[in-house]
């Protein structure tokens, strides 16, 4: 089965800056080597710890971001060689909905163009069609018809986030990437938005990345699961293989903490110690050997290879 998407050894470091005349003395690796695939109709979540490049490689999906080095490849083709004409095109393929419902959204325009805005860009509609198709929309994605004319001041977080669905879908994607869809919202409308995200896969046969803090949410949602940690992805597996097997440290320290809603269960909880590394200056060999509880003195010299251990349940771990 041929991937949608291939991301291959995906890097993107920022210079650090400093001294009199401005000079580059060093980078952070905000993603440093990073490779998946993502496959048609399925939803692949990524999580792993806050400033561990999950965002700025969704960014790079969506070519908001320029790699430093590494391949994205949609539909076999690679992003950063289109032609600009033809990276207009495949920008209607590839859509985002951002993090925060809140500063996403022109607080000067009013609901129905912020929808419209993308197909006028695009010209995918006629002018007369436009309309048409926003209320179809807002009808998809459970507002109503006169909510078209009123600024998003007036929404709550959940209906703006809504809005934000609507206009990511307003080109008729294949990929959507989902940077935090939920995290900005309380639980009881976290629960309905993802539901909608379900109910429209389905009705639109979309396919998402979809980027969150904890395995919890992305329990709900994913085919498959990718962990990342400083940059790097270290495991990669589908859902159910991940929830009951994790097989890097990392992996089962972040399932331990997720918690039992019944208080008559104990469970045990993996404790990791230290700080997470500057990804300035990341540790030589295995990037999470300064808080595992497994390491060997293999880890700290040697960096160990992302390798499939069998049925696309890929770990970056020498002690496995």
């Amino acid at each position: 089965m041929e991937p949608l998407l291939e991301v291959k050894d995906l890097k993107k470091y920022f210079p650090v800056k400093s001294g009199v005349f401005g000079g580059t003395t060093d980078f952070v690796k905000a993603v440093d080597g990073v490779s998946f695939n993502i496959f048609k109709g399925e939803t692949l979540g990524l999580v792993g710890e806050s400033g561990c490049g999950k965002s700025t490689t969704g960014r790079m999906l969506v070519n908001l971001m320029t790699p430093t080095s590494g391949q994205v490849i949609f539909e076999g083709s690679d992003i950063a060689k289109l032609s600009k004409k033809e990276q207009k095109s495949m920008r209607k393929n590839i859509q985002i909905i951002f993090q925060d419902p809140y500063s996403s959204l022109n607080p000067r325009m009013n609901i129905g163009d912020i929808i419209a805005e993308p197909m006028r860009v695009n010209k995918t509609e006629r002018k007369e069609d436009i309309e048409r198709r926003v209320l179809s929309l807002l009808n998809c994605v459970g507002l109503a018809s006169f909510h078209r004319n009123r600024y998003p001041h007036e929404f709550s977080g959940g209906q703006r986030q809504r809005v934000g669905i609507a206009r990511a879908l307003s080109l008729n994607p294949k990929l959507i990437v989902c940077d935090e869809p939920v995290s900005a919202l309380d639980v009881s409308i976290q629960a309905q938005v993802l539901n909608l995200l379900h109910d429209l896969q389905k009705e639109f046969d979309l396919t998402y990345l979809f980027i969150a803090h904890g395995l919890n949410v992305v329990k709900h949602v994913s085919t498959r699961v990718g962990v990342m940690y400083l940059g790097k992805m270290v495991e990669i597996a589908d859902g159910d293989i991940l929830y009951n097997e994790p097989k890097h440290p990392y992996s089962q320290a972040l399932l331990s903490a997720i918690p039992i809603p019944d208080p008559t269960k104990k469970k045990s909880r993996i404790i990791l110690t230290g700080d997470v590394p500057s990804p300035i200056n990341p540790p030589p060999g295995c990037s999470f050997h300064t808080r595992c509880f497994k390491c060997s003195e293999k880890c700290t010299k040697e960096e160990p290879k992302f390798e499939d251990i069998g049925g696309g349940h890929r770990v970056a771990c020498w002690n496995l």
